[in-house]
């Protein structure tokens, strides 16, 4: 892709309403655009990284046996009001012209389960999983920190169903499972943290927590066993003696959740009337999980954890693009030869081919964008028959054969 022809918009200075940090980077590097608090559009380079985190969770979710299918958002009045959803504060409601009301979906049991009832009738029809990715809505009050508390998202749903409370423990480990795998190849350290159920269950649940200090969720955690715990259940004190393990110390912190994973047992297939005839021809309930993660809340973290004064750093599996390649003066005619070359690859690359841009505003772009990979071509690197190489994340560029620097890149974790 050339600099020239796709849309790359970057800010001279920093947005000045704005004090997140991941929004700030991601608004100034041309990602994400604000269009009133809580709303944003993701321009085409935060669409690219969008679509990056995206494809790891499919791969993940496929993984798991799940299928992605796509639902509605707007939701008639009467399945809301099934499950007695249809007053919950965080509900947007509208009326067509005909007076009809529907709710803007902040999640899809509702929706889910009247489809399950048409194709499941027996024990032979289960298990289900099913997902989406999808534009979601919240009448959040408290709309802030950029993509980290929205309006208006984009949500990953994922639900399974089960014939008995067994099946549905199983599936729940392979989720969580590939939950660990989509943060760590999302380059994001994450804890597994007991919470409440809140509206959607009275088992416990487990949320997926980022430590940092924009966090507004509290985790008090132990120092040595995997004993993790929301604030809003735990009895633990900061400092104490870890209840599980009773040897290690209590540590409170700030967190971001980035998904949950929910056992919700009978409640939505009750109110939709789900139901399956069992090997002893009795009518039983169908068992549902629930499984949410937010890609636009994870972009947004990602930039929160992975950043510097000078712009942001991708972790390689977010990154828009592999490649970030930039023609100095006098560089032009390399540039070409190693953009071929890197197409030729299959490689993804960003080649900024402007004229008459002055070489810090481009080397400035380049770590405004935070691409993982750099490669430099100028009249200096053509006298040394040679390519300079620089990852995002490091602090010194090398020089390198042209070859040397697309099998480094290829072969790079």
């Amino acid at each position: 892709m050339r600099f020239s022809t796709f849309f790359v918009k970057t800010l001279k200075e920093w947005p000045a309403d704005e004090e997140n940090a991941s929004a700030r980077h991601l608004m100034r590097a041309g990602f994400i655009d604000k269009n009133s608090a809580g709303v944003y559009s993701f321009l085409p380079m935060g669409l690219r990284t969008l679509e990056k985190i995206n494809g790891v969770i499919r791969e993940e979710l496929d993984r798991t046996g799940a299928s992605e299918l796509l639902m509605p958002a707007l939701i008639s009045k009467k399945y809301w009001q099934a499950t007695d959803r249809w007053d919950v504060d965080v509900l947007y409601k509208v009326k067509d012209s005909s007076g009809q009301e529907y709710g803007l979906a902040f999640t899809h049991e509702e929706v889910l389960t009247p489809i399950l009832k048409k194709f499941v009738s027996s024990w032979r029809d289960l298990p289900v999983a099913l997902y989406q990715i999808q534009s979601k809505f919240r009448d959040e009050p408290r709309a802030r920190a950029g993509l980290l508390r929205t309006k208006e998202f984009v949500m990953k749903d994922l639900y399974s169903f089960h014939a008995d409370a067994e099946d549905l423990n199983s599936y729940y480990g392979k989720a969580a499972e590939a939950y660990k795998n989509i943060f760590e190849r999302l380059g994001l350290k994450t804890k597994v943290v007991e919470a409440s159920g809140g509206d959607f269950t009275e088992e416990y649940t487990h949320e997926f927590q980022v430590l940092a200090p924009a966090g507004e969720d509290e985790i008090f955690y132990c120092d040595k066993c995997e004993f993790a715990q929301n604030k809003e259940i735990t009895k633990a004190e900061e400092g104490g003696k870890c209840p599980a393990c009773q040897s290690g110390k209590i540590i409170r912190e700030n967190g971001i959740e980035v998904g949950n994973i929910f056992k919700l047992g009978t409640k939505f297939s009750e109110a939709a009337g789900l139901k399956y005839k069992g090997k002893d021809g009795s009518d039983k309930p169908v068992v549902m999980g629930s499984y949410g993660i937010g890609p636009s809340r994870v972009m947004g973290v990602i930039v929160e954890m992975n950043h510097d004064e000078k712009g942001i750093i991708w972790p390689e599996e977010a990154s828009p693009f592999k490649v970030h390649l930039v023609s100095l003066d006098g560089g032009k005619e390399q540039a070409e030869e190693i953009y071929r070359a890197l197409n030729d690859e299959g490689i993804e690359v960003l080649y900024d081919d402007r004229e008459e841009v002055p070489a810090g505003e481009k080397l400035t772009d380049a770590d405004l964008l935070g691409i993982t990979w750099r490669i430099v071509a100028s009249a200096r690197t053509i006298k040394q028959n040679k390519a300079e190489l620089k990852r995002r994340a490091d602090a010194k560029s090398s020089e390198v054969p042209l070859p040397e620097a697309i099998k480094t890149i290829k072969h790079a974790k």
